[in-house]
C-alpha cells in the first residue's frame, strides 16, 4: 500500500498541510480510549493525521490587545479548512474503495465516555494523540502539540480509514524544542496544567509525556470567555469577565454555571461561533498557552510581556471590547449599576 500512502500524503500537502503522518492500530496500541479508531468506524485499519499552521503575524496584535477579530477569523477559518480537508480526503479514499471517516477539528465530543457526557469534552478520536503518534508534531509541557517551525499555533485534522496504510514514525525527542519554560502555565489564568504532576501516554512502542491537565471546566470557564481576569488582577484575556477563578477542581462546575448565566445576558460582541455548550455565540478570548509557544525563546518572552502588559478588557454597552489599565478597568466596572456589574463580576 506504499503507493496509496504516498498519494494520501501528497494529497494533503497540496492542500496546505505543513505535516502529514499515518498511524495504524498497531502504532496506536496501548493508548487510551480516545485512539480506539473503531469507536468512529468499525473495521478501521489506519488514521491519517495532519496539521495546518496559523498566521504568526496575528499573534502579537492579539496578545497585546490591539486586534482580536483577525486572530479569531484565522482560528475559525483554519478549523473549517482542516475539517474540509478531512472530508475531501475521506471521500477521495471512499471512491478508491476504502471507506473512511473524516474527523472534526473541534467541538465533537463523546456522549458515552463519562458521567458528564459531552460536557466532559472527551473527543471521539484525539487529534493530539494522532499527531504525536505519527510524527506530525510533539507534545509541549502544556499538552498542546508543536513543531519547531510553527510552534503550537497549529490546527489539527485527521481521518480514520479502512485502508491499510504504511505508518510514519514519531519525531525523535531531540527535535522537541520545549524546554519547560512554563510560560504556558504562567499565561493560563485557569491553572489548567498541573505544575507538578505529569501524564504519560503510551502509543505503540513510544511514551509521550506532558503536564497533567486538571478539570476541563477550567478551560471552559476562561477560554469560553465567561471570565478572563488573571488572578493577579494586572491583566486579562479578551474576556471582560472578572469572576473569581476557583482553586479547587470540584468548585468549577458551580462557578461555570454562574458565569455562563451572566454571559448569556451580556451584549453581543462581533464575530464568534456556535457551540452545543451554550445557547449564545462564543468568541475567541484566550488560547494564550497555544499562542505564546514558539521555538524562539526571545519571541516567547516578547509575547509574554505583550500579554501581561496589555491591560484588562471591559465591555461597552454596544458590545465592543476595550483594553484599559488595571486601575481604569476596575473603576469602569465599579461605576456600573448593580445589574450590569453582575454580568461581569460577583456583586
Amino acid at each position: 500500500m506504499a503507493s496509496l500512502t504516498e498519494d494520501v500524503i501528497n494529497y494533503l500537502m497540496a492542500e496546505d498541510a505543513c505535516a502529514v503522518g499515518i498511524a495504524t492500530t498497531e502504532t496506536l496500541a496501548g493508548g487510551p480510549e480516545s485512539v480506539d479508531l473503531e469507536y468512529v468506524m468499525p473495521g478501521a485499519k489506519s488514521a491519517v493525521s495532519f496539521a495546518v499552521p496559523m498566521n504568526q503575524n496575528l499573534m502579537m496584535p492579539y496578545l497585546s490587545k490591539k486586534e482580536r477579530r483577525p486572530y479569531q477569523h484565522e482560528h475559525l477559518h483554519m478549523h473549517a479548512l482542516t475539517a474540509g480537508m478531512a472530508l475531501l480526503l475521506a471521500r477521495y479514499l471512499d471512491q478508491r474503495g476504502y471507506p473512511s471517516y473524516p474527523l472534526a477539528s473541534n467541538n465533537v465530543y463523546r456522549t458515552d465516555a463519562s458521567p458528564g457526557g459531552m460536557n466532559d469534552l472527551l473527543p471521539d478520536i484525539s487529534l493530539r494523540y494522532l499527531a504525536v503518534a505519527t510524527g506530525v508534531a510533539q507534545f509541549g509541557l502544556s499538552g498542546n502539540v508543536l513543531t519547531k517551525e510553527h510552534g503550537a499555533a497549529l490546527i489539527l485534522g485527521g481521518i480514520v480509514t479502512s485502508a491499510e496504510l504504511e505508518p510514519t514514525d514519531p519525531l525523535p525527542d531531540e527535535e522537541n524544542y520545549c524546554d519547560g519554560c512554563r510560560l504556558c502555565m504562567a499565561v493560563c489564568s485557569a491553572s489548567m496544567m498541573d505544575p507538578e504532576e505529569e501524564t504519560t501516554v503510551k502509543l505503540g512502542s513510544k511514551e509521550h509525556v506532558y503536564s497533567k491537565r486538571r478539570t476541563y471546566h477550567r478551560c471552559e470557564l476562561v477560554c469560553g470567555g465567561f471570565t478572563g481576569l488573571h488572578p493577579s488582577g494586572k491583566w486579562s484575556t479578551w474576556s471582560p469577565g472578572r469572576f473569581e477563578i476557583p482553586k479547587e477542581d470540584d468548585e468549577f462546575t458551580g462557578a461555570l454555571i454562574n458565569a455562563a448565566m451572566a454571559y448569556r445576558q451580556r451584549p453581543e460582541t462581533e464575530g464568534g461561533f456556535l457551540t452545543h455548550l451554550i445557547d449564545k455565540k462564543l468568541g475567541m478570548t484566550c488560547g494564550c498557552c497555544q499562542v505564546i509557544c514558539v521555538a524562539d525563546k526571545e519571541e516567547r518572552k516578547r509575547r509574554y510581556k505583550a500579554l501581561t502588559e496589555s491591560g484588562c478588557v471591559v465591555q461597552n454597552l454596544d458590545g465592543s471590547l476595550e483594553a484599559l489599565s488595571p486601575e481604569e478597568a476596575a473603576e469602569r466596572v465599579a461605576a456600573m449599576d448593580q445589574g450590569t456589574r453582575a454580568l461581569y463580576e460577583t456583586v
